[in-house]
C-alpha cells in the first residue's frame, strides 16, 4: 500500500516538517470537526494552497495528501448523508447501511494509520508513495528529476 523510494535530493528539516504536516492536517480536522467529512478535505486543501510555491518535495506530498483526502471524501459524504437520512428522515437501517458503515469505518481506520505512517516517513525525509494516489500525483504534478 505504501512504497518508499530513494531519490538523490535530501530535503532540509523545514521541508520534511511541512511535507509531514500535509498528512497531519486531515487528522487535526478529524479531531476538531467530527463528523463533517468536508473539514478534512478543507484543512488539507488550505495547507496545499499555502505550500504551492514550496519545494518539489513539499508540493508533491501536499498533492498526494490532498488527492487521498479527496478520494475518501466522497465515501464519507455518502455515509454522512445516509446517516442523516436514517436519523432525521424516514430512511431505515438496512443491511446495506450497516455494511456500508462497517466498510467506511474500515477505510477510515486504514487511512488514519496510513496517514500516521506517511507523516512519520516524510518527516524523516523518506519519499513514500500511496498505492493509486501516487500515480495520480505523478500525473498531476509536474515532476523534476528530484522526485522519482
Amino acid at each position: 500500500m505504501i512504497t518508499t523510494k530513494q531519490f538523490y535530493y535530501k530535503p532540509v528539516d523545514s521541508e520534511m516538517e511541512r511535507a509531514s504536516n500535509s498528512y497531519l492536517m486531515s487528522l487535526v480536522a478529524v479531531i476538531g470537526g467530527l463528523p463533517l467529512p468536508i473539514l478534512n478535505l478543507l484543512a488539507t486543501f488550505f495547507f496545499y494552497l499555502a505550500n504551492r510555491k514550496s519545494t518539489d518535495f513539499v508540493k508533491w506530498h501536499c498533492t498526494q495528501a490532498l488527492l487521498s483526502q479527496l478520494g475518501l471524501f466522497f465515501f464519507n459524504s455518502a455515509g454522512f448523508w445516509w446517516t442523516v437520512g436514517v436519523l432525521f428522515m424516514d430512511d431505515k437501517v438496512t443491511n446495506y447501511y450497516i455494511a456500508y458503515m462497517i466498510t467506511l469505518v474500515t477505510f477510515n481506520l486504514i487511512e488514519f494509520i496510513t496517514t500516521l505512517i506517511l507523516a512519520s516517513q516524510t518527516r524523516k525525509g523518506i519519499h513514500s508513495e500511496l498505492f493509486f494516489f501516487a500515480d495520480l500525483t505523478h500525473l498531476i504534478f509536474k515532476r523534476n528529476e528530484t522526485i522519482k
